[in-house]
């Protein structure tokens, strides 16, 4: 079995591949913080504006209840089943919105860090989750420090908001104890949406931090080795030892059609050894004369050895034939510059006798 990299081995940034891959596998940042934080923003939500009106119309319902309990009979299973559906009906108005705020806490916890995508790789058993070697390592190795100190500075941030506002409503705490009873849910509200609001406001800072370093840590356990990245680039791109095959065994192929062109051919343009144009004109194909093949050095002797084995002429034109090796494409008609070259040499060719091969 292949060892598992180190981290110092990883000093390569992970490539889009490998991180469309993790996210694929659903392995993608995340904060702890800030599922905590939003359902600090849907209790105080649920305190601002739901639970004292809920509380009261509860209160009001139960008392209702307990004030007529001799009006419930309990002889049968059918008398308890329509009181446990009076009290749920009574406390629905009040446990409908906490549910439904705190489940959208939930989820937009999720949403606001990630989209949300349906990954079954995340259904499997995870046999490091009860490893004893990783479980040391998520909690001693860095990330366990840092969420250590994270928490750490959470506490100290909570408690000098706390204190800080124990400190402001002192007298308030003092003088509850000679406030009417029917005042203290109020009170006990006021002072509960004042707290979580200055813890909202206090650990704000530290949920962005957290999702910065969520995504640089995320990033950073996804470095690659340069083992790995190689590896990679063979998978995406192909071996280059198989595409330089690839492209050997291609344009051998494309020569040996070339060169079997060549026999269709009217005449070749050749410089002695170094070049060979083997063009082909018909006046009733129409256009201008085709280029259906061309080469150098070895290439250009096989075109001329093809030629002379056809008897097709080829005519020995240093100039011209280096000029049109270079402007010129094979299957592609001559270039306008050469149309009066080229006409001057095939009205040679029909003044002379067919059968000439080499003219100098």
């Amino acid at each position: 079995m292949a060892e598992k990299p180190d981290r110092e081995s990883k000093t390569e940034q992970p490539t889009e591949k490998k991180l469309r891959d993790e996210i694929e596998r659903g392995n993608l940042p995340s904060s702890r913080e800030v599922p905590i934080f939003t359902f600090m923003l849907g209790l105080l939500l649920i305190f601002s504006f739901f639970l004292g009106d809920g509380v009261y119309k509860l209160t009001s319902a139960l008392s209702l209840v307990l004030n007529h309990a001799n009006a419930f009979q309990l002889n049968t299973g059918g008398d308890l089943t329509a009181l446990c559906r009076a009290l749920f009906m009574a406390s629905a108005p009040l446990l409908a919105p906490i549910f439904i705020i705190l489940a959208g806490a939930g989820i937009a916890s999720s949403v606001v860090q990630n989209a949300p995508r349906l990954v079954f790789e995340r259904l499997k058993p995870d046999i490091s989750r009860i490893s004893p070697t990783e479980g040391w390592h998520r909690i001693f190795g860095m990330s366990g420090q840092v969420e250590f100190l994270k928490s750490f500075a959470k506490f100290i941030a909570v408690s000098v908001v706390v204190f800080a506002l124990l400190q402001m409503d002192r007298n308030l705490f003092t003088g509850a104890m000679f406030v009417e009873p029917g005042a203290l849910p109020d009170l006990i509200m006021n002072l509960a949406i004042r707290f979580l609001s200055g813890i909202a406001i206090a650990t704000l800072i530290l949920v962005a931090g957290d999702v910065v370093w969520s995504r640089f840590h995320w990033r950073s356990e996804l470095r690659m080795t340069r083992e790995e990245l190689k590896e990679e680039l063979k998978q995406s791109e192909g071996d280059p030892l198989v595409k330089s095959r690839m492209r050997s065994l291609a344009l051998d192929r494309r020569r040996r059609s070339m060169i079997a062109a060549v026999a269709k051919a009217t005449l070749v343009v050749a410089n002695p050894t170094h070049y060979a144009i083997a063009l082909r004109y018909v006046r009733e194909e129409g256009g201008a004369p085709r280029v259906l093949a061309k080469g150098k050095d070895l290439v250009a002797l096989r075109i001329r050895q093809v030629a002379e084995e056809n008897d097709i002429p080829v005519i020995e034109d240093k100039a011209l034939a280096r000029s049109m090796y270079n402007s010129v494409e094979v299957d592609r008609m001559i270039p306008s510059e050469f149309y009066r070259a080229v006409a001057e040499l095939i009205h040679f060719l029909h003044r002379k006798e067919p059968r000439r091969s080499v003219i100098n």
